[in-house]
């Protein structure tokens, strides 16, 4: 009777942790969040940036003609005004455009400015990035209109990089910094930490690597968290691998759950490959700005020492390939999108590339002969900028 009632009660105690698991839902991520944040640490490191300035300095190929080509841009003039606003006002397709294109430019001018500094160490570039990121700080209060938390995830996925350079490396000290780090937390990041599900997947990247830069120069790891979360959710949402199965994964957090409803959200395509994403066959130019943030988050995460790079390096790798390919003159086939598609990937691969290929070993020769063909990459004026200067063949 005793063995009976004992065994009776671990049936019991079972059943109940059973029930406990199914109500508590999936454990919950380890933090991905370092305990100290390395600065610089938004997609550039100081080391990235020592080994870019050698090359420079030598004039070697590629790093030279990139840097040439960014010191002869108009965003590195010394002579250039910020354009502040109180209220950026971007609708679809930035229409109307009250501020949008002046907040996305002056913010990879103070990139650029921030970049230039480091290179040439000439304090007046250093002064320029901290006269245009002062003049935003103490201006902008908030975004409206439907683009607005694309338009925030534009810029804000800029301002950090030029922020962390010029805080922590230009000894001439930067008074507005605190009150920048304000603009960052209350105007910019609202718009963009909680993700935009049911949006192209461009969109919810790019806000997200908005979100992450501004966590590393907040030093905001609980931001942080949640961002990378969103990220690694996310990205099997945008890029089609066959072990997913018949049908992409769909968004989390979001109604699209019906085979007629993803196949809708993947533009009308119904038959799916490696490396195929959510904007394939909208065009290649939307889907060249969801790849680079795919790349900028895992190269931010990896300078933070929590490095995504093995948990999206599959998807990465395909993304890359299948639209490289295309690109380099691959016929399409009549399965893909009609049959037809509109090209303009743009300067979108380096960071993917050097990452993958040249410190992983991954073999990517439609990756690698777009890429040096397309060398160097300039910036696109929305938020790439300069990553064959930064990260063209770089080991660090």
């Amino acid at each position: 009777m005793a063995r009976t009632r004992t065994a009776l009660l671990s049936v019991l105690a079972l059943l109940a942790g059973l029930l406990s698991l199914q109500l508590s839902g999936p454990a919950p991520r380890a933090s991905a969040a370092p305990a100290a944040f390395t600065h610089p640490g938004v997609l550039v490191s100081r080391a990235q940036l020592d080994y870019a300035r050698s090359k420079v300095t030598a004039s070697q190929q590629p790093w030279k003609a990139a840097y040439d080509d960014m010191m002869g841009s108009s965003y590195a003039s010394l002579s250039r005004t910020p354009q502040p606003r109180a209220v950026v006002e971007c609708g679809s397709s930035s229409n109307p455009n009250h501020g949008c294109t002046e907040e996305r430019q002056d913010a990879i001018a103070a990139y650029t400015d921030a970049l230039a500094w480091y290179f040439t160490r000439d304090s007046r570039y250093a002064k320029k990035s901290i006269e245009i990121m002062d003049a935003w700080s103490a201006t902008i209060t908030d975004h409206t209109n439907s683009n607005a938390p694309l338009q925030s995830g534009w810029s804000g996925a800029t301002w950090p990089r030029a922020a962390e350079i010029i805080k922590y490396t230009y000894d001439g000290g930067w008074p507005g910094a605190g009150r920048f780090a304000t603009m960052l937390r209350n105007v910019y990041l609202p718009e963009v930490i909680n993700g935009a599900a049911t949006k192209n997947g461009n969109w919810e990247l790019v806000m997200t690597e908005a979100a992450i830069g501004i966590a590393v120069f907040l030093d905001d790891r609980s931001t942080y968290d949640k961002a990378v979360s969103t990220y690694l959710d996310r990205v099997p949402a945008y890029v089609y691998l066959t072990g997913d199965g018949d049908l992409p994964k769909p968004p989390a957090n979001s109604s699209i759950d019906t085979e007629a409803e993803i196949i809708k959200y993947w533009q009308g395509q119904s038959t799916f490959a490696d490396g195929l994403a959510q904007e394939t066959c909208r065009d290649f130019g939307h889907t060249g700005w969801g790849i680079a943030s795919i790349a900028d988050i895992a190269e931010t995460s990896r300078i933070q020492g929590q490095d995504l790079y093995p948990k999206i390096q599959d998807r990465l790798r395909y993304a890359l390939g299948f639209h490289t390919a295309y690109e380099n003159g691959t016929a399409v086939p009549s399965w893909l999108c009609g049959g037809s598609v509109k090209k303009g990937l743009d300067q979108v691969t380096e960071v993917g590339f050097n990452a993958l290929h040249n410190r992983l070993g991954i073999s990517m020769s439609n990756t690698q002969k777009y890429t040096e063909a397309h060398r160097p990459s300039g910036t696109d004026n929305y938020f790439n900028a300069w990553t064959t200067l930064t990260h063209a063949d770089n080991p660090s």
